[in-house]
């Protein structure tokens, strides 16, 4: 996947299909929406995903919420959908002055050399967004491409959205989350070394520091899939603190492999969070907590069908 990032300075030369959004946690709303341009490869179009960095919403200082997807994390998931080329484009003062009609002429056909262009139904684009689908759709006539209007999903009577899922990561309930992702909630970061305190009880963890600007779920023991070194384990992961070992209140990601003796410091790991087991907690000592994360464990080989 080919990314254009950081500059405005540039044209795509071959013909594309474009998706604009924010894209944020790339839920089934918006993998219906790429899976539309997906489809234009099938005329030759490539696939491109036009996003603004930072999002206008950061840029103003209108949305203090963190992030249900880091841009890394999103750059992975647009590769597996199999995005061509993905575009971050630098959202500045002089690109929120830009009107509706220049954002269409001069960057959707200007620069991304658009023939055909995915937008939801609630699309706002130029400056004050006071652009809509109705002055996209009018323009697509005018200039040439086709402008497609993507409807929302709905699940069990809500409109999927990155705010309904947000509501969801931060009550911890994993798997409705996973179900209006289209996939696990995941956490992405570099494993790091921690305490090796884990290593020491017979217990190994891998530790991973998330990213500040990363909504993570309640502090606490989740059963997970992890990512790394192009394979997928079984495991257990705790999120928080670790207040039996540690008063520097360091947020921290630390999974436990199932069946796994291998190295894997300094690669980067997906953790996938399946589902809510118990809220973190301070132990009395060290043997209580090990006594119970070896009670996590044995019920985690279960619900991962271990035994």
């Amino acid at each position: 996947m080919q990314i254009i990032s950081g500059t405005t300075d540039f044209r795509i030369t071959e013909k594309t299909a474009v998706a604009i959004g924010k894209f944020d946690g790339l839920h089934l709303g918006h993998r219906k929406l790429l899976g539309e341009i997906i489809k234009e490869k099938e005329k030759g179009l490539k696939a491109a995903v036009f996003t603004f960095d930072p999002s206008p919403e950061i840029f103003f200082g209108m949305n203090p919420s963190r992030e249900l997807s880091t841009n890394a994390e999103k750059r992975e998931l647009f590769e597996e959908i199999g995005i061509d080329i993905l575009v971050e484009f630098p959202f500045n003062r002089e690109t929120a002055a830009t009107s509706p009609e220049d954002f269409v002429t001069k960057i959707l056909c200007g620069r991304m050399n658009a023939g055909f262009v995915a937008a939801g139904s609630d699309l706002s684009f130029g400056a004050k967004g006071k652009g809509n689908f109705a002055l996209m759709s009018s323009l697509a006539k005018e200039l040439g491409f086709e402008a497609r209007r993507i409807d929302k999903i709905e699940r069990n009577g809500k409109v999927i959205s990155s705010t309904l899922i947000r509501s969801l990561v931060e009550e911890g309930n994993m798997e409705e989350a996973a179900a209006c992702l289209g996939a696990p909630y995941r956490i992405t970061g570099k494993i790091v070394h921690g305490r090796a305190l884990g290593r020491r009880i017979g217990i190994p963890t891998l530790n991973q520091i998330p990213p500040t600007d990363k909504l993570l779920p309640p502090f606490g023991v989740y059963y997970s899939e992890v990512k790394a070194d192009g394979k997928l384990y079984k495991g257990m992961t705790n999120i928080g603190i670790k207040p039996t070992v540690t008063e520097e209140h360091k947020i921290t990601v630390e999974t436990y492999l199932f069946d796994f003796s291998g190295d894997l410091y300094g690669e980067f790991a997906d953790v996938r969070l399946l589902t809510f087991r118990r809220p973190e907690a301070r132990f009395h000592d060290i043997a209580e907590l090990k006594s119970t994360m070896e009670k996590d464990i044995r019920a985690g080989r279960i619900y991962h069908g271990l035994e």
